[in-house]
């Protein structure tokens, strides 16, 4: 299936849309852990606009919200913006795999014509949502803790949880929301 690449008024206003409610997820607040990377509802956003924007459209809205956070605007977990989480914090990895984690999951998730499916979108939130995530994430995170990638690794696995539980929302979302609105589908 070809993907346009043709970004018009109605994308850039999907894209704003989409960055607005991965900051609004971050909002909830964030359960701290140990490693200092904490558990957010924010990655449930970069995988519904995966999902549902598609693999350009979603990778875009995730960038232009971690652009806005980069500039300074406090939504990030904790109320955080600037430079310093994307550099200096052990969340760094993971912050910056929500582009091609979303990217993934649009790929994925929209890689056949028509309607959504279920197990698609499963796979492509797995894939983007977890496994492209955290092999940026864990690395990134051992780097800038000083620790080793068994530890960072061990930091990473209370997070499994949580995030099978987002996969699972993805899907009932995307799902509900092609039965409710199937031109939110129109890439």
């Amino acid at each position: 299936m070809a993907v346009s690449t043709k970004i018009t008024l109605r994308d850039l206003s999907r894209i704003a849309i989409f960055a607005a409610i991965i900051a609004v997820l971050g909002t909830p607040g964030a359960i701290p852990l140990p490693g200092g990377v904490p558990i957010t509802l924010q990655t449930l956003g970069v995988m519904l606009a995966g999902a549902i924007l598609g693999a350009t459209r979603g990778a875009l809205a995730v960038a232009l919200f971690e652009l806005l956070a980069l500039i300074g605007l406090p939504i990030l977990s904790g109320f955080n913006g600037g430079i310093a989480p994307f550099t200096t914090s052990p969340s760094a990895g993971y912050l910056i795999a929500w582009i091609p984690g979303a990217f993934v999951v649009g790929l994925i998730a929209n890689s056949a014509k028509g309607k959504p499916s279920v197990i698609r979108t499963i796979l492509g939130s797995v894939l983007g949502g977890i496994v492209v995530i955290y092999a940026i994430g864990i690395p990134v995170c051992a780097q800038i803790a000083g620790v080793s990638l068994e530890q960072s690794t061990a930091w990473a696995t209370p997070f499994l949880v949580g995030d099978s539980i987002k996969v699972a929302i993805t899907a009932i979302v995307v799902a509900a929301l092609y039965r409710a609105y199937p031109k939110a589908f129109k890439n």
